[in-house]
């Protein structure tokens, strides 16, 4: 490192342990000017210069602004090479109206420009007093602190819960682990940015003149059900109950019953209040329970009493939001024949401040093995409820879990509301605020998820993740040793081709498999001494077919595939490095599935960050498709934890990709138009076309030393193929790409698993 870099880390260091503000000058780039106070775009790609002293790292960003509607600000960092779209972030927004507002980020310690664009058209709005005050890890953790004790309340109970979660984050991921639970408590999202929820809030806030339009659309609904709202309660304080009811009784939908079932509670408000409200609203019903049962046995009172064609689960201490059950019988009312019905849903502290929301994919049978995804707000049909035999006694804690794996095993009409209609109370007392560690309610849900497998007959086993309560993988058991025919295509570079087959050869411990290797265009003499190295070793197991035309990824794996004698195809790049030993039984035991298409892998790069996750639909800067996690460090659970679950995806790359042959043969293999890029997000696409799902697994990680053949599309040349391919798909496959089922359309297409601010 050169003296000078050294100083500016020194100067940066100093900066913020004093917290210096600097201001900061907007300098006009592009189509901008300056009108009386105001600053007006006059195209379609206005910029600003920041000219000022502004130090790498961790920034709080200040400013004064006025507008008319939400303005999204855009920052671009030149590192040496200029201002581009590989580098550059979401920043924030500014707000509508007039305010004072202030956001966090992170800027890149090579960055030595930075740019700011206020959207992409023409608009008006006022900036002023732009100031940067230079902070450090400190201050971000001084903040995170005071969100938590905001949330949850100052007080012992709250200070334990924080000291025991630490605990347990640093055991299981060390202290990056504990840094990225910091960043994500303060609302620091994977940008490295403050992931400001309050402006998307005020963007999708319901006014008082939306509500009257609402309640008139409501009472035109021709098809009205009576919804059940199931209540179990049990000795909450008297405010947090209050509140909840109320929610209910606030609901712009009002063909609804709040069935609520007291379980034996010792303190004396809580039949007090009950009385109250069933004495004020005739909607409202109550049983109170002689003896203490528990969660499942309560919540099975409150449907005892139920009426209603749905019931809706509602803890005591939580809120509905107000067009909750509206949104859901507007739902039915497009789609009577839905059967199970979930929403997105937040947190909301003491001090009512909701944060921490939870934007989930549509339905995802493999995440729901793996936690408890659909949660609240969570809808059922009564009967299937009821024909299940409601909730079971023995996985108290878990409840919620158990029952919604008994009804997606009898009914696949399961709709997904993309919006927030729950808000989840974080006080100590609740599940929302509980610690890292494994509790009742961790092994309640293990219980749930054990006897899903015995319902399902799967042959298969649960593995529970250290640090991670309420989580599990489900491992699904090879059987009848299916071969996999493992195609890789090549040229030239053998020590990495004999790094990728070494590393299969020697760790991998299921052996039924072939080596089918695509020969394109290699020269060099180490090339093919590694081909025959190979043939003497394996025999009829290796095979080495050879084409001489123009690199096309396509073309290649589907001429190999005709070659293939495996049940199983399994399309690996060269530059794959094998690191654990069961990586080949756990991509069976999933590809074996007749449910299932594409099967993909954890792949890493060698200095432990993310390379593939799993690919969202839209996301990168071609709108095609990429990896929302794309340089998240390896201890990083993800978005709730979409790092660490087994989860179906709209695509996997083909860097490592499993499917049975007869799958890949149904839907004509690969589509040759797409050479390089994108095939294999369209044929993850044709496979769900055909009615199957693509599943991406965690447990099965891999190391991608990736493009050391080709290299990386950099060039003009590649860059405008790139494009073009990126149009085809497109064109092929048009809204698809920009509505993914398993991608939330309140998070962000530019920043993934950001809020769509």
């Amino acid at each position: 490192m050169s003296i000078k870099n050294i100083w500016r880390k020194f100067e940066a260091f100093i900066a913020g342990v004093f917290s210096l503000t600097t201001h900061v000058k907007l300098n006009i780039l592009s189509d901008l000017t300056y009108v009386k106070g105001e600053w007006i775009s006059i195209g379609t790609d206005p910029a600003f210069l920041l000219e000022g002293k502004i130090y790498n790292g961790w920034n709080k960003i200040k400013w004064y602004s006025e507008a008319d509607e939400y303005i999204p600000l855009k920052l671009y960092w030149d590192n040496g090479s200029g201002f581009s779209e590989t580098n550059s972030i979401l920043l924030s927004s500014i707000p509508k109206g007039t305010v004072n507002y202030s956001t966090i980020f992170f800027i890149p310690e090579d960055a030595c420009k930075l740019r700011v664009d206020p959207g992409d058209k023409k608009n008006k709005f006022v900036l002023d007093n732009l100031r940067f005050e230079k902070i450090n890890k400190l201050t971000i953790l001084m903040d995170g602190m005071k969100s938590f004790f905001k949330q949850r309340g100052a007080n012992h109970q709250t200070f334990r819960v924080m000291v025991n979660k630490s605990i347990a984050i640093i055991k299981h991921q060390g202290i990056k682990g504990l840094w990225q639970k910091v960043k994500q408590v303060g609302g620091i999202n994977s940008s490295n940015v403050k992931d400001d929820y309050s402006i998307w809030l005020g963007k999708n806030m319901i006014s008082q003149d939306e509500q009257k339009v609402i309640a008139q659309e409501a009472k035109g609904f021709s098809y009205q059900p009576l919804i059940s709202v199931i209540l179990p309660v049990y000795n909450v304080e008297e405010i947090w109950l209050r509140k909840c009811i109320d929610s209910v009784r606030n609901q712009l939908y009002t063909n609804w019953e709040l069935c609520v079932a007291d379980d034996a509670s010792t303190k004396e408000h809580i039949a007090t209040v009950l009385k109250e409200y069933t004495n004020n609203d005739d909607r409202i019903k109550v049983v109170f329970r002689e003896q203490n049962g528990h969660i499942s046995e309560t919540s099975n009172s409150s449907i005892a009493i139920a009426k209603g064609e749905y019931i809706a689960l509602l803890d005591h201490d939580d809120e509905l939001s107000i067009d909750a059950l509206y949104e859901v019988v507007k739902l039915l009312n497009d789609h009577p024949e839905a059967d199970m019905i979930y929403s997105d849903e937040d947190k909301i502290g003491i001090d009512d401040i909701r944060h921490s929301p939870f934007f989930k994919p549509d339905w995802s049978p493999d995440l729901l093995l793996t936690h408890m995804y659909t949660c609240h707000l969570g809808v059922y049909r009564k009967s299937i409820v009821d024909s299940v035999g409601a909730f079971r006694k023995g996985v108290e804690g878990s409840q919620d879990f158990d029952l919604a794996l008994r009804i997606t095993e009898k009914t696949a009409h399961i709709y997904h509301i993309p919006k927030i209609l729950y808000h989840w109370r974080t006080i100590p007392e609740s599940t929302a605020s509980g610690s890292g560690a494994k509790n009742y309610t961790h092994f309640a849900g293990l219980t749930a998820v054990k006897d899903a497998l015995q319902r399902r007959n799967i042959n298969g086993w649960i593995e529970e993740l250290d640090g991670y309560s309420n989580f599990y993988r489900v491992h699904y058991n090879v059987e009848n040793d299916p071969m996999v025919s493992i195609i890789i295509p090549t040229k030239d570079n053998a020590d990495i081709l004999s790094n990728c087959l070494n590393s299969i050869y020697k760790i991998s411990n299921y052996k039924n498999y072939e080596f089918i290797i695509v020969n394109n265009g290699s020269v060099e003499e180490e090339t093919f001494e590694l081909f025959d190295k190979w043939k003497n070793k394996l025999n009829e197991r290796f095979k080495m077919i050879t084409i001489n035309s123009p690199f096309n990824y396509s073309a290649l794996n589907n001429a190999a595939a005709q070659h293939a004698n495996g049940e199983l195809i399994l399309f690996l790049n060269n530059d794959i490095e094998i690191i654990e030993e069961n990586w080949l039984n756990d991509m069976i035991g999933s590809a074996m599935r007749k449910e299932i298409g594409a099967v993909g892998a954890y792949l890493k790069y060698p200095d432990n960050t993310v390379q593939h996750s799993g690919l969202t639909l839209g996301l990168g800067v071609q709108r095609a498709a990429g990896d929302g996690h794309h340089y998240r460090p390896l201890n990083d659970p993800g978005y709730f934890g979409a790092l660490i679950s087994v989860k179906n995806v709209s695509a996997v790359t083909a860097a490592c990709l499993m499917v049975k042959k007869s799958v890949f043969e149904e839907v004509g293999g690969f589509d040759e138009e797409l050479s390089v890029a994108y095939n294999d997000v369209d044929l993850c696409l044709s496979f769900i076309k055909q009615g199957y799902l693509n599943v991406w697994l965690p447990y099965v990680k891999l190391i991608h030393h990736e493009s050391k053949t080709r290299g990386y599309d950099n060039t003009n040349e590649k860059l405008d193929r790139l494009n073009k391919e990126a149009e085809y798909l497109k064109s092929k496959w048009g809204e698809t790409l920009i509505n993914d089922t398993y991608y939330n359309p309140n998070l962000s297409l530019d920043n993934g698993y950001s809020t769509r601010i």
